[in-house]
């Protein structure tokens, strides 16, 4: 199904204000973290959706992810998807964690580019 501009600007507005909530919350909670954003190809929406979250250093994001962060940050995104009513089947396959170090060191620090590469292959 394809999705007009209007509906795709529609879901857009949602997903910022819900994923900002989340993102804003995850700050209060989770060391090192930064930001979070989003890829979507509406040509294959939901499937191709992203949600990137961001943190300082690599070390920030590996002690969150092996203690157990990730979990929370999944049912953040979840929670933020539900509320802009967007249902999306195996969530955990659409977020993704990263650094501004990382960032820096391989892409340096363009973020356009390094997001590039999570974004699906049109076939």
């Amino acid at each position: 199904m394809t999705l007009n501009k209007r509906e795709q600007a529609r879901i857009e507005r949602r997903l910022v204000a819900t994923l900002t909530d989340a993102c804003e919350i995850a700050k209060a909670e989770l060391v090192g973290f930064c930001w979070l954003t989003h890829e979507i190809d509406y040509q294959v929406f939901p499937s191709s959706l992203v949600v990137v979250w961001v943190f300082d250093t690599q070390q920030h994001k590996d002690q969150a992810l092996a203690s157990g962060q990730a979990a929370r940050m999944i049912e953040l995104t979840g929670q933020a998807l539900e509320a802009a009513q967007v249902t999306l089947a195996g969530l955990a396959r659409h977020v993704h964690f990263d650094s501004e170090e990382q960032c820096r060191r391989v892409n340096a620090g363009d973020w356009a580019q390094r997001l590039s590469r999570l974004r699906p292959a049109r076939g």
